[in-house]
């Protein structure tokens, strides 16, 4: 049993840190000031071709960086985008089921994906209940008019004498 529990510690440690790294990277990478180191890098290739003779290796060098960088880059603002859309539905969904959302779902974008799922079920489970407990209320409310119609408009006591007159309204 512990050897479980220290796994999921790692893992949920893992999965923040990775996180984290994610959430830093795609920061970073969106930021003007990368754009331009990565251009600059790119325009002092361009012009060292010259010194280099345009050779094989001199082609290999910016080929074999931007792939390098390209595949990371991939799975890391892959990671951070995932996050977000799960705590936006998270919050979305919490939106929709009451109507006023609770302050506990700011910030949800800072947990790890087993716990985004944990509170994306739970949100889930309380919808659910509550759409059968409302079909229930609408379906009592129906029946209690039917009743009411079919009472007719005039109410009589045990022995069949009337009580009052009700007038239809609109």
């Amino acid at each position: 049993m512990d050897s479980i529990v220290s796994n999921n510690e790692r893992r949920s440690g893992f999965s923040r840190f990775f996180g984290d790294l994610a959430n830093k990277t795609s920061q970073l990478a969106g930021r003007a000031t990368t754009f331009i180191v990565a251009a600059a890098v790119v325009i002092i290739w361009a012009v060292t071709g010259p010194l280099f003779g345009y050779s094989d290796t001199w082609q290999l060098v910016i080929n074999t960086g931007t792939t390098i960088v390209t595949f990371l880059m991939v799975f890391l603002i892959q990671n951070s985008q995932n996050r977000d859309s799960a705590a936006i539905q998270v919050k979305l969904d919490e939106l929709i089921r009451t109507s006023a959302a609770h302050n506990s779902f700011v910030g949800i974008e800072h947990l790890t994906d087993e716990e985004l799922e944990d509170i994306r079920t739970k949100c889930e489970a309380r919808a659910a209940a509550e759409k059968v407990g409302e079909r229930t209320v609408q379906r009592m409310g129906e029946k209690a008019r039917e009743a009411a119609d079919a009472a007719g408009s005039r109410w009589t006591d045990d022995a069949g004498s009337v009580l009052a007159s009700q007038t239809p309204s609109s």
